[in-house]
């Protein structure tokens, strides 16, 4: 409704889950998608770079509730155009549209101030340069988020249970992660809990 309020924008099409977006998305070849990341099928990382594979062309917006670092990085590294939260004003979302449309890229101002104090040093938020996790890093999140404790992990890599949890740790601060649970949707959005 918002978005057809304005005069100079319109909504062709909807989907209720990534597999559809993609479906739509190549019918309709419209300018812009607003792409959720928690939808049934195929989540919107994975649905956005598909469709930047099959219509680099078409401008992906994404619409979210999470503030999470792992969630923007990635999506950013997938190509997304734009970055806007859920909970934050409806002009954003409008101000995004048109941003984006434009040909410039758009970030909700709520995440701005943390992306910028990534590029300053202060935080991991991008995930490159120094910040950027190892393959060691990496594998340990993956049998973390599998389930795996510490100690299994330790035995599994033949490494010491320190090992693991100063890995775990390290990789937790250069992606600003504070949970379990974040380590969880990071790896969600890396695809490592499907089986294919």
């Amino acid at each position: 409704m918002l978005v057809n309020a304005q005069p100079d924008m319109e909504v062709v099409g909807e989907a209720a889950n990534g597999a559809d977006a993609l479906v739509e998305a190549k019918k309709l070849s419209p300018d812009l998608v607003v792409m959720d990341i928690s939808m049934p099928e195929l989540n919107g990382l994975a649905a956005t770079k598909k469709l930047k594979k099959i219509a680099p062309e078409i401008k992906i917006l994404t619409l979210t509730r999470h503030t999470d670092d792992g969630y923007l990085q990635q999506l950013i590294k997938a190509g997304v155009n734009g970055y806007v939260l859920k909970q934050s004003a409806p002009t954003e979302l409008i101000s995004a549209i048109r941003a984006v449309v434009a040909g410039k890229s758009y970030l909700d101002p709520t995440l701005a101030e943390r992306v910028m104090g990534g590029y300053a040093g202060t935080t991991g938020l991008l995930g490159q340069g120094p910040n950027k996790i190892t393959g060691r890093e990496a594998e340990i999140l993956r049998l973390i988020a599998w389930g795996y404790s510490n100690k299994e992990i330790a035995t599994r890599l033949d490494i010491s249970v320190k090992t693991v949890e100063a890995h775990k740790g390290n990789t937790m601060k250069k992606l600003g992660m504070a949970s379990r649970i974040d380590i969880v949707r990071y790896a969600i959005l890396q695809g490592w809990l499907q089986d294919n």
